[in-house]
């Protein structure tokens, strides 16, 4: 109640009361009172979701009011790591200087993360890895990624992978979209793998492959400059498990401001910037 007197600027009496008059008008509890503070009851937890999308729309309908036409204000956006440096760095500065009005912020995840933050309208929209499919959400195709398994310059071919001891995949966190389809790949061909290490960072990752540490699943064009300077090895896929369709998604129900309609313009009317070739 502290924390959000404070966040709200206001005394927590104050929090309390609007809290307690909700509950009256709900004819529920949404908290359980009790020595060490509260917490919230099952009523609560159930309207949880709700509060986002309130939020939300609230925000939304401030924007609309204040919507001119010129592209202004804050624009939430999420990002794969892999689509920021490969795609989206050149768009961002010339969006930057093209709409200096608007506050531009670019989170960076993983898809299963991201997509949860745009349904929780916590961001206006992602840049993710298809396939997906969710009732609330609108997606387009913005490119299309072609994704090559990497590895040490000491191995030579893919059938090789069956006979290394221990081997490791390198990869993001749960919920990222390469990874599943690393490991995917890897049980068709029968490969066992020991326990993936996991890293934040492409050069980590790219570095580690380097070193022999293990193999790893990224964009062509993230990994070109590394092949080119020698420093890995890169075993092209079948199309079935290269290609892979990189989406924008938003909530279907969400409002399309000025800045909004100014980035998805930029994007459709920009593929040489988008273009991932080194």
């Amino acid at each position: 109640m502290n924390r959000a007197a404070r966040e709200l600027h206001t005394v927590q009496s104050n929090v309390t009361a609007r809290i307690r008059t909700l509950e009256e008008e709900l004819g529920v509890s949404l908290f359980q009172r009790h020595a060490r503070g509260v917490s919230t009851t099952p009523a609560g937890q159930r309207i949880l979701p709700f509060v986002g999308r309130i939020t939300k729309l609230l925000a939304d309908a401030r924007s609309a009011a204040r919507d001119d036409g010129s592209p202004t204000g804050a624009l939430l956006l999420g990002s794969l790591e892999t689509t920021t440096a490969l795609r989206l760095s050149p768009l961002i500065s010339h969006f930057a200087k093209t709409y200096p009005e608007v506050r531009l912020v670019v989170t960076m995840g993983t898809t299963r993360r991201l997509l949860d933050e745009v349904i929780e309208c916590k961001l206006e929209g992602a840049f993710v890895a298809g396939p997906i499919s969710h009732p609330d959400l609108d997606q387009q195709v913005v490119f299309q990624e072609e994704l090559v398994l990497i590895t040490a310059r000491s191995i030579r071919t893919m059938d090789e992978l069956a006979g290394i001891t221990d081997l490791r995949t390198i990869v993001f966190q749960i919920g990222c979209s390469y990874r599943q389809r690393l490991e995917s790949l890897l049980a068709e061909m029968g490969v066992v793998t020991a326990k993936p290490l996991e890293f934040g960072s492409l050069d980590t990752i790219i570095s580690c492959v380097s070193a022999g540490v293990g193999i790893a699943l990224l964009p062509k064009g993230i990994v070109a400059s590394a092949w080119q300077d020698g420093r890995v090895a890169v075993h092209e896929l079948p199309p079935e498990r290269s290609l892979v369709d990189t989406l924008f998604v938003r909530r279907k129900d969400a409002y399309t401001s000025s800045a909004m309609t100014a980035l998805l313009d930029m994007v459709r009317s920009n593929p040489a910037a988008l273009s991932s070739k080194p």
